[in-house]
C-alpha cells in the first residue's frame, strides 16, 4: 500500500512538472459612471494558491501588472489605473525585499472619457503570477470591451510568457504577517543604531549634562523632575516620529514604491549620501536658518508641558547638522524598502535610543560620572559615521545602474571603491591619517584599536573579490558576478579561451566564470553537432534568483566548471530579454497563437514547445544529436546530482569515460 501511494505521488508531480499551468483567469466588463465617462474593470480571479502582483513594485524583484493601451482617437484616459482591494505587503526571502500582491481575486479598474457610447477600448495588459514554489513567466492578454453600459466582455486571453522577468523560479513562501513584521523590526533596529551612534556625536553628547543639570535642580519634589524627564524625552520620539509620518502622508505608500524603483529617485539618494558622507567628513555643516532655532528656543522657555515639548524641539534642531545626515540616510533606507510604515518606524527607533539616554540620566544623574568626557574622539566619530555613508551611497549607484544597464559599475569597480573606503576607515581608527578637525592621536583606546581591526578585517575580506571570489557574505550587496572584469577560476584550464564575441547576441548576455557560452539556440546546436559535443540548455533570466544562487553555488564548483568549460557547449537562453527580434525572425506561436516579438517570448515559447514547461532555472542535457540524455533538472543545490547529471550528456557524446 505504502509503494502505490508513492508510486501515485510521484505520477502527480510529474504530471505538474509537465503541464503549462494557468492559473489566472480574467473577466473584462464596462459600466456607465456619468453622462460621457465608463469604467472599464480587469478581473483577475486566482487559483488557490497563487499570486499575482500589484502596479507598484521595487525594480530588481518581480514584475508589476502593467496596461498598455491603444491610442484610440475621441476617446480619453482619466487618471491612472486604480486596484481593489488594497494589495497585500509580505517580505519576499528570494527578491530580498517587500513586494505588494493580491490572492485570490483583484480588480483593476481604468475611467474612459468618451462621447461616442459604442466605441470600444482595446489594448493589453501583462502580469506575473506565483506561488509559494515557483513563479511562471509573464504572460501578456489582449483585450477588446466595448463601452455599452453593463454588458460584460470576456477577453480571448491567449496568454504567453513574455519574458519581463525571469524570477521564475522556485522560492520562498510569502509570508505576509510575519515577514512584514520582520522588515520592519530591521527598520526599527537600523534606526535604534543610528539614534545610539548620533548620541555620542559632538553637536550632542557635550548637551547631556547640562540637560541633566536642568533637571535636577528643578523646584519641587524629586518626582516631578523625573516626571519632567520623561515628558522631554517622549517630546523627542514624538518629533521625530511625527517627521516620518509626514514623509509617507506627503507622498504617499504607492508613491514610496515608486520611488524605490525610479532611476532618477535612486541617483538623487546617492547625491543625498554623498552630500551627508562629506558633511560628516568636515568638509561643510547642513545647518538650519538660525531664526527658526531662536524661535523655538524661545517658546521653550514658557514652561509646562509646552515648554518640554519646545526645549526638545530645540534639541532636535540644534543637533540638526550632525543628527540630519543620519535622519535623511534613515529615510532613504526605509523609503527604499518600500514600506508605508518604514518612515515613521525608523524614525521611532532613532528618536527612543536618542532620548532614553537623555531621560536616564536625568532620572539617574549619578550615572553621568560614568561617561567618558567630551573630546577629540566625538569628532572621530563623526568621521566613521561620514565614511560608511559614503560606501551606502555607492549602493544606491549600483542599484539604478544595474536595473537601467548603464553599466557603469562593474563588481571589480565596486569592490575597489570599498576597499579604499574601509581601507581608509582602518587607518584612520588607528590614527594614521587625520583630517583637518582632528586632534593627534596619542595612544590607541581598546574599542577604537577593536573596530580599526574590525575596519581592517573587513578590508582583507573583500580583496578576493577582485579576483572573482564570491563572497558570499555580502553578496547582496555587490553587484552580480557576471560583471566581474577580470576572475581566477577554480575549474577549467589555463589556457580556456575567452568567450566568443562574434557570437548571436553575444553583446548582451554573459556567462558566469568565463564560459564559453552560445545565446541563441540554433547557433548553439550547430556548433555542437560539428565539435561532438553535449549541450546544456540553460533556460535563465536577468532578474532569476535562484538562476544565480545555481551559478555561485553549483556551477563555480571546480568540476560542474570544468565540465561546464571543456566538455559541453552551454546555451544560456534569457527567457526575460525585452530585446526585438528582427522581423524576419518574429513568428506566430503554435501554443499561444501570438507574435512572437522579442529574445525572451522567442526562448519561452521554445521551452514551452519543446520541454511543455515555462519556469526556471530549468536545464535540459542534450546529445549531440540534439536528443535528451537525461531527464531535466530545475533549483537543486546538490553539486554531486548535477555533476551526474552532466556526465550523462558526456556519455552520450560518446565519451565512456568520464574525468574528475
Amino acid at each position: 500500500m505504502k509503494k502505490i501511494i508513492i508510486l501515485f505521488l510521484c505520477l502527480l508531480t510529474m504530471q505538474a512538472f509537465a503541464q503549462i499551468e494557468k492559473p489566472v483567469h480574467w473577466k473584462f466588463a464596462s459600466s456607465r459612471v456619468s453622462e460621457n465617462r465608463y469604467a472599464v474593470s480587469f478581473a483577475a480571479n486566482i487559483d488557490s494558491g497563487w499570486h499575482v502582483y500589484s502596479q507598484f513594485l521595487k525594480s530588481g524583484g518581480p514584475i508589476p501588472t502593467s496596461f498598455k493601451f491603444d491610442n484610440i482617437p475621441g476617446l480619453r484616459l482619466v487618471d491612472k489605473v486604480t486596484e481593489k482591494p488594497a494589495a497585500k505587503s509580505g517580505f519576499d526571502k528570494s527578491f530580498e525585499m517587500t513586494i505588494s500582491y493580491h490572492e485570490k481575486q483583484v480588480v483593476f479598474t481604468q475611467i474612459v472619457e468618451t462621447k461616442d457610447p459604442s466605441a470600444k477600448l482595446t489594448g493589453s495588459l501583462t502580469y506575473m503570477v506565483c506561488s509559494a514554489q515557483k513563479c511562471l513567466p509573464p504572460s501578456d492578454v489582449d483585450f477588446t470591451v466595448a463601452l455599452n453600459g453593463d454588458t460584460l466582455q470576456t477577453a480571448q486571453t491567449k496568454t504567453i510568457s513574455t519574458g519581463n522577468t525571469a524570477s521564475e523560479k522556485q522560492k520562498e513562501p510569502i509570508k505576509s504577517n510575519n515577514d512584514q513584521d520582520h522588515s520592519l523590526l530591521g527598520i526599527f533596529i537600523a534606526g535604534f543604531l543610528g539614534g545610539l551612534a548620533a548620541f555620542f556625536l559632538p553637536c550632542i553628547y557635550p548637551m547631556v549634562p547640562l540637560t541633566v543639570s536642568f533637571f535636577t535642580k528643578m523646584s519641587g519634589p524629586r518626582s516631578k523632575g523625573i516626571r519632567s524627564a520623561v515628558i522631554y524625552g517622549l517630546s523627542i520620539i514624538a518629533i521625530y516620529v511625527g517627521l516620518g509620518l509626514l514623509i509617507t502622508g506627503i507622498f504617499g505608500a504607492s508613491a514610496l514604491n515608486e520611488a524605490a524603483s525610479s532611476a532618477a529617485f535612486n541617483l538623487l539618494f546617492f547625491a543625498i549620501l554623498l552630500v551627508f558622507a562629506f558633511s560628516f567628513l568636515g568638509a561643510f555643516e547642513i545647518t538650519l536658518p538660525s531664526f527658526l532655532v531662536n524661535k523655538i528656543d524661545q517658546k521653550s522657555e514658557g514652561g509646562g508641558w509646552i515648554g518640554l515639548f519646545f526645549m526638545a524641539f530645540t534639541l532636535a534642531l540644534v543637533s540638526f547638522s550632525c543628527t540630519g545626515p543620519l535622519i535623511g540616510t534613515l529615510l532613504v533606507e526605509a523609503v527604499s524598502k518600500g514600506s508605508y510604515l518604514g518612515p515613521a518606524v525608523g524614525m521611532f527607533g532613532f528618536s527612543f535610543a536618542l532620548a532614553l539616554p537623555f531621560t536616564m540620566f536625568a532620572i539617574f544623574p549619578s550615572w553621568l560620572k560614568g561617561l567618558p568626557k567630551s573630546g577629540g574622539w566625538l569628532n572621530s566619530v563623526k568621521v566613521c559615521l561620514g565614511l560608511l555613508e559614503l560606501a551606502l551611497a555607492f549602493k544606491y549607484l549600483t542599484n539604478v545602474d544595474l536595473a537601467y544597464h548603464w553599466d557603469l559599475l562593474s563588481r571589480d569597480m565596486f569592490l575597489v571603491i570599498w576597499i579604499i573606503i574601509f581601507g581608509v576607515l582602518a587607518f584612520y581608527l588607528f590614527g594614521k591619517i587625520r583630517l583637518s578637525h582632528d586632534s593627534e592621536v596619542g595612544s590607541l583606546s581598546i574599542p577604537r584599536l577593536v573596530l580599526g581591526m574590525v575596519a581592517l578585517g573587513f578590508t582583507l575580506y573583500l580583496v578576493p573579490g577582485l579576483l572573482g571570489a564570491p563572497l558570499k557574505g555580502i553578496s547582496g550587496w555587490l553587484p552580480p558576478q557576471s560583471t566581474q572584469q577580470f576572475t581566477l577560476s577554480a575549474g577549467g584550464s589555463p589556457t580556456s579561451a575567452t568567450p566568443s564575441k562574434d557570437r548571436k547576441y553575444a553583446g548582451l548576455f554573459h556567462a558566469p566564470d568565463n564560459i564559453d557560452a552560445f545565446y541563441d539556440y540554433e547557433e548553439g546546436i550547430a556548433y555542437a553537432k560539428k565539435v561532438n559535443k553535449p549541450v546544456l540548455l540553460d533556460f535563465t533570466g536577468w532578474s532569476c534568483t535562484n538562476c544565480r544562487k545555481m551559478e555561485a553555488s553549483v556551477w563555480s564548483d571546480a568540476g560542474v566548471l570544468k565540465r561546464l568549460k571543456n566538455d559541453y557547449v552551454l546555451i544560456s537562453l534569457y527567457v526575460d530579454d525585452r530585446t526585438s527580434l528582427d522581423e524576419s525572425e518574429k513568428y506566430t506561436s503554435k501554443v499561444s497563437a501570438k507574435t512572437i516579438k522579442t529574445i525572451g517570448q522567442k526562448w519561452s515559447d521554445l521551452q514551452q514547445t519543446q520541454f511543455n514547461t515555462n519556469a526556471q532555472p530549468f536545464y535540459v542535457v542534450l546529445g549531440p544529436d540534439g536528443k535528451q540524455a537525461a531527464a531535466p533538472r530545475a533549483f537543486d543545490l546538490d553539486v554531486k546530482a548535477y555533476t551526474d547529471f552532466l556526465d550523462k550528456g558526456i556519455i552520450a557524446a560518446g565519451n565512456k569515460t568520464v574525468q574528475n
